[in-house]
C-alpha cells in the first residue's frame, strides 16, 4: 500500500471509531507501530485535528472533513472506466457530463495519481447506442427525474404494437440494452420496457403520485420475488 492510501485509510478509521490505538492500525494495515507514530505525527503537521496519544488512542475531532480527492489508483481506474462506459452506452448529455467529470478529478488530482489516469487498461471504445435511443433516454430521464407520465407506442418481441401511459421509475442497463422500469395504467401493474422497442415516446404535462405499492422500490421487490 503507498503511503498516502495509508493516510487516507488511518484518517478513515479515526473518523469512524471512538478512538483508536496505534496497535489496532499497525495491525490493520500491517505496518508497525512506529510507522503509525509517524504517519499520525505528519498528519497533525499537515492540519488534520488528531487528538490523543501514544499507549491510549486517537481521534480525529468532530467536524474535520477529508479533502474531496484522495483516491486510490484502483479508485482512479474505476472512476476511468465508469466514465468510459457511460460515453459509450448513456445519452449525450450523460457522455459529455462524464468528459467533465474527469477533467475535473484531473485538474485537482496529485501529480503521483494524476497518472493513473491515462494508464488505466479497460476501454469501452465504441458508441454503442443509437441517436434514437440516446434522445428517448434523455427524455426518459427527465420524466422520471421530475415524476411526469409518459405516452408511448411500444412494440413487443413479437412486434405486435400498443399505446401505453406509463409512471417511469427507473432505468436498467443490461450490458447491452437499456429498459424503463414503470408502472403501466393499461396493464395495472409493473411492466419494463426495452429503449430499442419504444416507436414513439411523449412527456405528458400529468405528474404521477408517489403511491405506495407503485415505487422504484416496490418493482425492485416485485422482481426479487421471481
Amino acid at each position: 500500500m503507498r503511503r498516502a492510501d495509508r493516510l487516507f485509510q488511518i484518517i478513515q478509521f479515526l473518523r469512524t471509531r471512538r478512538v483508536t490505538t496505534a496497535q489496532w492500525l499497525a495491525d490493520r494495515l500491517e505496518v508497525s507501530e512506529r510507522t503509525i507514530y509517524r504517519d499520525i505525527k505528519d498528519l497533525i503537521l499537515s492540519g488534520v485535528n488528531i487528538e490523543g496519544e501514544a499507549g491510549i488512542g486517537y481521534v480525529v475531532r468532530k467536524g474535520f472533513d477529508l479533502p474531496p480527492l484522495m483516491f486510490s489508483e484502483d479508485e482512479i481506474t474505476a472512476l476511468t472506466l465508469g466514465a468510459r462506459l457511460v460515453e459509450s452506452w448513456a445519452d449525450a448529455s450523460l457522455a459529455t457530463a462524464a468528459q467533465s467529470a474527469l477533467s475535473k478529478i484531473e485538474t485537482v488530482l496529485p501529480d503521483d495519481i494524476k497518472s493513473s489516469l491515462g494508464k488505466t487498461l479497460l476501454f469501452s471504445p465504441f458508441t454503442r447506442i443509437t441517436p434514437e435511443i440516446s434522445t428517448t433516454m434523455a427524455e426518459v430521464r427527465f420524466a422520471a427525474d421530475n415524476h411526469r407520465k409518459i405516452s408511448l407506442q411500444y412494440s413487443d418481441a413479437k412486434g405486435r404494437s400498443s399505446i401505453r401511459i406509463i409512471w417511469p421509475l427507473g432505468m436498467f442497463f443490461w450490458g447491452s440494452v437499456w429498459t424503463i422500469g414503470a408502472w403501466c395504467e393499461l396493464r395495472n401493474d409493473f411492466r419494463v420496457f426495452r429503449l430499442d422497442r419504444i416507436n414513439t415516446l411523449c412527456v405528458l404535462d400529468e405528474r404521477y403520485p408517489q403511491e405506495k405499492g407503485k415505487s422504484l422500490q416496490d418493482l425492485i421487490d416485485t422482481h426479487k420475488g421471481r
